[in-house]
């Protein structure tokens, strides 16, 4: 028996249909993004836009609706890139407007929080992404991802959460004024057991004597019996 393989259907996009699901991006990433994109030759961005494919929901009236790379999206527009190849992930264009965003944020497909992390209604939401305002503590968070101060992991949004764990933590100023120094503080402060409970925590606990009482224990344990 044969089996035909389907080839993927690749969806060239433009840009600024493109329906952003978050308020906000850091707009010191998107800076760098474009310094890298710049440097490619025009052949070479189209060749790896066609095996990099941006992942969108279809909502209501068919509009695709970005789910991820956001940054990425801005930084090409920014450059002069008028189109994207993109995958639908989801179709959900038979919903009414309640039901799409009550789906999308049941399946943590959107995150509608300002640049102060307060939650916005959806209609706040920019319809594309030229509207998106910057959060300097996004692109803290995300530099700080980069240094090792947090794994990159597959929670919805991680990097906001750490943006809005850094935002309490760092007032606006300092992060304005001295950014070198704000990022050393928030490598600091990725490390304490504050940080623990946020996505891709990365720091050793502490074993308190009782626990380690009990691992020696285990260990000899083990130990012996390997003896027998």
């Amino acid at each position: 028996m044969t089996y035909a393989i389907r080839e993927p259907v690749l969806h060239p996009t433009p840009i600024l249909s493109l329906r952003p699901t978050q308020m906000t991006l850091g707009m010191r990433e998107v800076k760098e993004k474009q310094k890298a994109w710049s440097a490619f030759d025009p052949a070479k961005i189209e060749k790896f836009l066609g095996s990099h494919m941006v992942p969108v929901i279809l909502g209501p009236k068919k509009e695709p609706y970005l789910t991820d790379h956001h940054h990425l999206a801005r930084a090409l527009h920014d450059i002069g890139v008028k189109s994207v190849f993109t995958t639908v992930i989801a179709d959900l264009h038979q919903l009414d407007e309640d039901a799409f965003w009550t789906v999308l944020d049941f399946r943590a497909w959107t995150h509608p929080y300002d640049g102060k992390g307060k939650r916005r209604l959806y209609s706040d939401l920019p319809k594309t992404i030229e509207g998106m305002k910057d959060d300097p503590y996004r692109s803290l968070a995300g530099e700080l991802r980069r240094l090792g101060g947090f794994a990159k992991d597959s929670t919805p949004f991680s990097e906001f959460l750490w943006a809005d764990f850094l935002r309490r933590r760092i007032k606006v100023k300092a992060l304005e004024k001295n950014y070198k120094a704000s990022l050393a503080h928030a490598l600091e402060l990725s490390k304490g057991e504050d940080a623990g409970y946020l996505p891709g925590w990365c720091a050793p606990r502490p074993i308190s004597a009782k626990n380690l009482i009990k691992e020696k224990k285990i260990a000899a344990a083990a130990k012996g019996g390997a003896n027998d």
